[in-house]
């Protein structure tokens, strides 16, 4: 917001009611405390639509013939998307060094892997776990299908476009970024043998009766997403993970997530530089 310019202010009652579309819609819960987050977050939106207050523009998003436009624009502008190559690199290197090879004599027959990406973003983490896997001489001749899907239209086309700026390789060391992207005068364009691995997809993590679109998978990275749900919406996206992995197969979450009252089933695995939750084999 531009400076002077006047801030139209959010009501109790207003705040309540938007909070409970988004959680219906996305599963993104805020609570009482974080009114003033989507208060301001939504300033220009409200604006934008030549609103002078909040309530008129909750009416807009509940009966308007072109209320879908603005509702994909209000998750797009609420949820975070900051991300970046080779995030969280013990876990990656936990991934490259210890999981791949075991996935690896798991899927010897088939000789197929399957990742699921949660929450994508603009695209770094599975374009990272394909670059990976390309990295790894277990692979060479494999199918390798990495599923990747976010809630928000507008980082799935950055995604897809896979054209990246300086800021997205932060940690990310020169090896890759020589290897397996170009330079071009809009940023870094990233290789196409990384990117055909790769699928993107739309879909609600709240919204499980998509989630038939994803086969059963060997590896699922959802990393500082299910933190922004609220308790139910966690239990209920962590169980739907358990379902869709193969026995054997692994859950990665953000390092300051932990499934600590959300779910009994994964084993916590040691591995010699991070612990990943494991759906564990079933005893025959």
């Amino acid at each position: 917001m531009n400076i002077g310019e006047q801030q139209i202010s959010l009501s109790d009652e207003i705040f309540r009611l938007l909070r409970d579309m988004v959680y219906e819609i996305s599963g993104i819960y805020f609570s009482e405390d974080s009114k003033f987050i989507m208060e301001g977050r939504l300033q220009q939106s409200v604006k934008r639509k030549q609103f002078d207050n909040f309530r008129d523009y909750y009416y807009f998003l509940k009966y308007d013939q072109k209320r879908d436009e603005e509702l994909a624009s209000l998750i797009d502008i609420i949820t975070i998307h900051e991300t970046y190559f080779f995030r969280e690199s013990q876990q990656l290197q936990t991934f490259h060094q210890e999981v791949l090879p075991e996935l690896a004599q798991m899927e010897t027959k088939t000789k197929r892997l399957r990742i699921w990406s949660a929450g994508c973003s603009t695209g770094e983490e599975p374009y990272t776990l394909s670059m990976l896997i390309l990295e790894s001489p277990l692979f060479h001749d494999w199918t390798i299908e990495i599923y990747a899907s976010d809630i928000s239209q507008s980082v799935l086309h950055h995604a897809r476009r896979g054209i990246y700026q300086p800021s997205s390789f932060r940690t990310t060391d020169p090896y890759y970024q020589r290897k397996y992207f170009t330079k071009e005068e809009s940023g870094f364009k990233i290789a196409d043998r990384v990117k055909k691995n790769v699928t993107f997809l739309h879909l609600n993590l709240n919204d499980q009766e998509k989630w038939i679109l994803f086969p059963r998978t060997n590896a699922i990275f959802c990393r500082n997403v299910i933190i922004y749900f609220d308790l139910s919406a966690k239990k209920k996206v962590v169980e739907g993970f358990y379902e869709k992995l193969k026995e054997g197969g692994y859950l990665f979450l953000g390092h300051s997530e932990s499934l600590m009252n959300l779910s009994t089933h994964y084993a916590l695995k040691h591995f010699k530089n991070d612990l990943v939750y494991q759906k564990p084999f079933l005893v025959k």
